[in-house]
């Protein structure tokens, strides 16, 4: 299950749910299976991955870079590891479907069938990051995959589910800032696994080359920070929204390493990023919760 990825899960649909909590009144069984949802599908990309690079040869056991693959290491059957992924396929859609029936009351309504088309894509983009006849994680199309879902969607998309609308566009700029930071998640795996990943798939990092790569994973944190801070900058001005700042110490010293570092060792740093990302969203939401307290 890739049990240290599941914070990375979390952050956007916890900052979108304390911004909705901010604002209204929201329902907490809508908002448990809002972030229930979010971790099965979390689980669901992380086995179609291993199923995807497995298949293909890619992250074979001499030159895997991060922990072991259970499929590599013959712990379980490609027809069990198969018939485990249509088991997250079928909870993802189960929880789904209850955050839609507890934040609606109903399945016959607008805002219900948006958030089911969008817990289709997402159901259907976590399959096809390296699964399917042509897997846009191979491609390099990944990074986009990310920004959106684990930051556009996760964060609008949560705050949707608790309110039924989305009152503001500046609400664009928390969603944009989770995913610049969950981007750089995948980029710092990319950059970790950029030698294995040469002979088989097409990741930013092995098209622009490490240094280009790691400039670009600079702008990237640079971007999560600069969106929740003009987002806090359009609100009314209260001290408990720039909360989030006591993180920049982990932000920057991440960036030191990752600079620093090249390969396997960079390994540390995805969990270490992904921690700072899940700390960074909580505090910037209760930034806002508190505000009403």
């Amino acid at each position: 299950m890739r049990l240290r990825t599941l914070p990375q899960s979390l952050a956007g649909v916890s900052l979108g749910l304390m911004l909705a909590a901010s604002d209204y009144r929201i329902n907490p069984w809508a908002a448990v299976f809002t972030l229930l949802t979010a971790v099965f599908l979390q689980i669901l990309s992380n086995t179609s991955n291993e199923l995807g690079d497995f298949l293909r040869g890619t992250d074979r056991p001499d030159d895997r870079q991060g922990p072991d693959y259970t499929l590599t290491k013959g712990l379980i059957s490609e027809k069990e590891y198969r018939a485990m992924i249509v088991v997250y396929v079928l909870l993802s859609a189960a929880s789904g479907l209850a955050m839609i029936w507890f934040s609606f009351g109903t399945f016959f309504d607008y805002g219900a069938f948006i958030t089911m088309l969008l817990g289709v894509a997402a159901i259907s983009g976590a399959i096809k990051y390296t699964l399917g006849r042509n897997p846009y994680g191979y491609r390099g199309l990944g990074d986009v995959y990310v920004f959106i879902f684990f930051g556009i969607v996760a964060v609008l998309g949560s705050y949707f589910v608790a309110t039924h609308e989305i009152r503001t566009w500046i609400l664009l700029l928390p969603a944009a800032s989770v995913g610049f930071l969950s981007t750089a998640v995948l980029n710092v795996n990319n950059l970790r696994d950029m030698e294995s990943d040469a002979a088989t798939r097409r990741t930013i990092p092995v098209r622009i080359g490490e240094k280009k790569a790691k400039i670009y994973h600079t702008f990237l944190i640079a971007g999560g920070w600069l969106g929740m801070t003009a987002f806090a900058m359009l609100r009314i001005f209260d001290w408990w929204h720039y909360l989030y700042v006591v993180t920049l110490p982990l932000f920057i010293f991440h960036l030191v390493m990752v600079w620093k570092n090249s390969g396997k060792a960079l390994d540390p740093q995805l969990p270490f990023l992904v921690i700072s990302t899940f700390v960074f969203s909580l505090l910037a939401g209760f930034g806002f919760v508190r505000f009403l307290l």
